[in-house]
């Protein structure tokens, strides 16, 4: 019984002694002492980047920590976000895959999972020159504009339906379906959801494959990180083997039936399945980065629509008075004797800073993506060897009272009296990343995000339910790679504009 103690005490020492030399030699950032063998991987709370901005206060701004073995460096200010993002940009320009990322990404033959060099380079410029140029997405403008309107005229529809007297709504369902509806239209040209909610049998798979991929990515799995624990996880490796046949399955149909249609008809779709395809041989694609890239756009594009603009219809429920701004603007702009197209969305300043401000405080991926080091490199001072993970908590540089003044204060005139980009130049507001890993799809989410706003503000006016009170909201994330709210909202709208300006127009 002696024996097993002293080993496994005896392992314990050295590993703290080979820690605690290695950080003293190598110079690495400060952190908590990490377990032997699992690291620091139970120390980290449910929503992480609350956790990192609370370790922050003990460490610094930034901080190391293990996952097994595996180093994680976490930067929390916009001066080492600028060293990670533009003066170390393309050394840390690589991503770390975990075995379902691999899997979906088929091994980093995507765009958002992929390592840094000439694959990423190609698919890059493709994106840029291709899928993401302001003639495509005024082509798909009709999409976009189309189910906004369906989400309005339901609501509506809801709202006024006799002999409902409470009128209160849930507001992430209309939001869910739009986000749904826009990114398998744009990306599939197909609408598996009708203005009904009816989901048809390729939806279902869909959101099938969608819910189970977030179970799988997020179930915490120890042999990711000590690789000779991956043969526990067995069950994991066949459910991941599973899901990669139905989603290959699902987007290779998809596929096959564009392509009969296209040798049918003749003509090209803007939808981007119709774009990549007829592209793929001048940009040398495999199918496998093709159905990759497709579902960057669906990862990309489902959720972090609706978490925007949910977390901002909060605060403008929370904030009468900037609702009310809001509505004076577009009165001013728009009138009442029409609906808004995205065309009018140059023309609502303040409109705009609200959408920054919600951004500021409440970024739907709260931690940037994961980048890794390619080579050793130094970030605060400190070294970063080649291999670690290093996190910009976007999240923390929002609210840092060190830039920001009344930081937790939703006050969009901040954007007004100080110019501010969020377009990756700022690194204090990196909602959509910076540098070579920024996010390519951004116009296309604010253009959709701005306009879905600019409609639900136009048409209603926002309450909260009889007897809730502003402090009742829970302001409280989800935990995730991307944060919904806890608690969904709860709301209630009453129109605002003439009767006819509710019925959606295909």
């Amino acid at each position: 019984m002696a024996f097993p103690l002293v080993l496994s005490l005896s392992i314990f020492i050295i590993f703290l002694c080979y820690k605690l030399h290695n950080r003293l030699t190598a110079k690495l950032p400060p952190g908590p002492w990490p377990w032997p063998i699992i690291g620091n991987l139970f120390s980290i709370a449910p929503m992480r980047f609350r956790c990192f901005a609370e370790w922050a206060q003990i460490y610094g701004p930034i901080f190391s920590f293990y996952l097994g073995s595996q180093l994680n460096v976490v930067v929390n200010n916009a001066e080492l976000a600028k060293e990670v993002l533009k003066e170390n940009d393309q050394n840390l320009a690589n991503r770390f895959r975990t075995k379902p990322l691999d899997s979906v990404s088929k091994n980093g033959m995507d765009l958002i999972w992929a390592d840094y060099g000439p694959h990423y380079v190609k698919v890059r410029k493709l994106c840029n020159l291709e899928l993401f140029t302001q003639k495509r997405l005024e082509a798909l403008r009709p999409i976009r504009e189309v189910e906004v309107t369906a989400m309005i005229e339901n609501i509506f529809k809801d709202t006024t339906k006799p002999g409902d007297d409470s009128k209160t709504m849930t507001l992430r369902g209309y939001l869910g379906l739009v986000s749904f509806n826009n990114i398998t239209r744009l990306t599939f040209g197909k609408r598996f959801i009708n203005s009904k909610g009816e989901v048809d049998e390729q939806g279902e798979e869909l959101k099938s494959i969608v819910t189970d991929g977030i179970r799988i990515s997020g179930k915490p799995n120890l042999g990711e990180f000590v690789p000779w624990l991956r043969w526990v996880f067995k069950d994991d490796n066949e459910a991941l083997e599973s899901q990669d046949r139905r989603l290959n399955k699902f987007t290779r149909l998809i596929m096959e039936e564009h392509t009969i249609a296209r040798e049918k008809s003749g003509e090209t779709k803007h939808h981007f399945v119709d774009a990549l395809l007829t592209l793929q041989k001048e940009y040398d694609l495999s199918d496998d980065s093709i159905i990759s890239l497709f579902w960057d756009m669906v990862q990309a594009g489902t959720d972090t629509i609706a978490i925007t603009v949910e977390w901002a219809m909060a605060e403008l429920v929370r904030n009468p008075r900037v609702q009310q701004k809001v509505q004076e603007e577009l009165d001013r702009v728009i009138g009442s004797d029409r609906i808004i197209d995205e065309t009018d969305i140059s023309n609502l300043s303040y409109l705009q800073h609200v959408v920054k401000e919600s951004l500021r405080l409440h970024p739907p991926t709260p931690l940037m993506l994961p980048h890794m080091a390619s080579n050793n490199v130094k970030v605060g001072g400190y070294n970063i060897p080649k291999g670690s993970i290093v996190h910009v908590n976007v999240w923390a540089l929002g609210r840092d009272p060190n830039i920001w003044r009344e930081p937790l204060q939703f006050r969009p005139e901040r954007f007004v009296e100080e110019d501010v980009d969020m377009k990756g130049h700022d690194y204090k507001l990196l909602p959509f990343g910076a540098g070579r890993r920024i996010c390519p799809g951004m116009n296309l989410a604010i253009n959709l995000v701005t306009s879905m706003l600019a409609h639900l503000l136009h048409h209603f006016v926002w309450s909260l339910p009889n007897g809730v009170k502003v402090e009742d909201i829970d302001m409280m994330e989800s935990p995730g790679t991307v944060t919904y709210m806890q608690t969904p909202l709860h709301v209630v709208p009453t129109p605002r504009l003439p009767r006819n300006l509710y019925t959606h127009v295909e």
